[in-house]
């Protein structure tokens, strides 16, 4: 669309102006000028992300209201005649403060044009917010749009305010409520894959190196070891909150606070952490807090790491359940019909969404880490599309946990009969012996098992390799998972074990 045309009705137009020219804007439209022109040059693309969107209200309306301590604290001491221009009026600065609590809100999110990905530091993104403010607070006073000599998207709107300290605390805002969000998931999918560590300690598997068959483990195991992934992700993720929740608010244009008052500077992030209820405090070295961006790849580092185990859960979870691995004792739930010709076929659809998703993050990790990079001197003017790149790898991540838990995790089965078989009959069962036989006759054996398609039970009363005794007691599950050995050990409780079978109180020993 073409924002200036609006409708072919000119008393439907208003005409803004600024030093390069005059823009036609419809009539009612709560963006301006600026934003029509960062329409124009940057185009439709992805659309600003809410959360980022109504952060900036936030931001915003703490500096409207440490703006009303300032003003306070003037009149106090009668001090308002050393301002270069006059105090705003408390009208207006209601008006602005109601403004800024509906974008936080996420009101008026129809009135942002300008696309995320934009040139010039994020300052198209800061005026269309101005734009917007100062519109809703002209309407809120009985005023029409771009009635700008009451209330000016500047000078009112931005009031000891700058495009390079509100834009990226107000980034910072968004992702540690995207933050939180994901601490959650991470730990519900965790609290899933533990009771799965649970129910499942003792179920036998076979398990793999290098996608042949190894030796024997469980599905306790595996879940168990997805589970201790998941818990460093969520100790990670709640470690990031101490690098994101440093700001420049105050620092003005490049850290140093100019045009800003030295009351506005200390008090601002006070007033922004008790609106949004996040552990915000100002940063010591403001000139570092607005140029230098490697918090944000460090905690975009936290995330990909993240990303990595969720993507080897997923094609873990894939192969197992996939018609490859025959008989593996393990299938996810089928979710939706897989082709528009193969009648009855169900893909792992869950699974490959989240490979996807992982490899969006790691595509958005290269991207913040070399455009971080590029910051020029006191400033980073890629901070758009550093922000957009950091939301969308939260909520995709967010979204990943959601949906392996409520649409995989939860509706795993695990056949046990199935895969206890299966690892009978696998070669790799033989490993189990090697401590009692040695690797060559293990080797023999396995060979036999291979050949001849056999069980192990089977190949060993053919090949006599062991006694049967020995073979039972090892081909229990809970010595076929028990961290190492002890040859006495065994041999005891193999005793044992006999002495109780024959006693009166034991019975026969089958």
């Amino acid at each position: 669309m073409n924002v200036r045309e609006g409708s072919a009705d000119r008393a439907d137009m208003r005409i803004e102006k600024d030093a390069i020219g005059e823009v036609s804007i419809p009539r009612d439209a709560l963006y301006g000028i600026q934003s029509v022109r960062a329409r124009e040059n940057f185009g439709a693309g992805p659309s600003f992300y809410p959360e980022w969107y109504r952060a900036m209200g936030a931001v915003k309306l703490a500096c409207y209201r440490t703006y009303e301590k300032y003003k306070a604290a003037l009149l106090g001491k009668r001090a308002a005649h050393f301002t270069a221009f006059p105090l705003i009026e408390d009208t207006v600065l209601r008006a602005l403060i109601t403004a800024a609590e509906e974008v936080m809100a996420g009101g008026h999110y129809n009135a942002f044009i300008v696309p995320a990905l934009c040139g010039g530091a994020g300052t198209s993104l800061n005026m269309n917010i101005n734009e917007i403010i100062a519109n809703v607070a002209l309407i809120t006073l009985g005023r029409r749009p771009d009635d700008y000599g009451i209330i000016d998207p500047i000078q009112h709107a931005n009031v000891f305010q700058s495009t390079n300290d509100v834009v990226p605390t107000s980034l910072r805002v968004a992702v540690m409520g995207l933050l939180d969000t994901l601490e959650n998931t991470i730990n519900v999918l965790r609290a899933s894959m533990e009771s799965l560590e649970k129910e499942h300690q003792t179920t036998i598997r076979i398990a793999y190196t290098q996608m042949q068959e190894a030796v024997p483990s469980s599905f306790g195991r595996l879940f168990g070891a997805y589970n201790e992934a998941l818990s460093r992700d969520w100790w990670r993720v709640s470690k990031c909150f101490e690098r994101i929740k440093v700001v420049n608010l105050g620092g003005s244009a490049i850290g140093t606070g100019i045009t800003v008052p030295r009351f506005f500077i200390f008090e601002a992030p006070g007033v922004l952490r008790e609106i949004t209820g996040q552990p915000i405090t100002r940063s010591e070295n403001l000139v570092d807090a607005t140029s230098n961006l490697d918090p944000l790849v460090e905690a975009h580092a936290i995330l990909k790491a993240h990303a990595v185990n969720l993507e080897k859960i997923s094609s873990d979870m894939r192969l197992l359940a996939s018609d490859v691995a025959v008989n593996s004792g393990f299938s996810i739930p089928a979710r939706q019909l897989g082709s528009t010709i193969m009648p009855g076929k169900v893909n792992p659809v869950i699974p490959e969404f989240v490979i996807g998703c992982c490899h969006r993050v790691y595509a958005n990790d290269s991207m913040i880490a070399s455009l971080s990079a590029q910051g020029c001197l006191e400033l980073n003017a890629y901070l758009p599309l550093i922000g957009h790149g950091l939301i969308e790898s939260l909520k995709c991540l967010i979204q990943c946990n959601r949906t392996l838990h409520e649409n995989l995790v939860s509706s795993i089965v695990v056949d046990a009969t199935a895969a206890r078989e299966r690892l009978l009959r696998s070669p790799a069962i033989v490993t189990a012996l090697i401590p009692y036989i040695g690797y060559h006759r293990a080797s023999e054996l396995a060979t036999r098992m291979k050949q001849d398609g056999l069980a192990i039970g089977e190949a060993n009363k053919q090949m006599n390799v062991t006694g049967q005794e020995l073979l039972d007691y090892l081909l229990m599950p809970q010595n076929l998972l028990r961290l190492g050995f002890v040859p006495t050990q065994v041999m005891d409780e193999i005793d044992h074990a006999g002495e109780k079978a024959t006693s009166p109180e034991g019975g026969t020993h089958e």
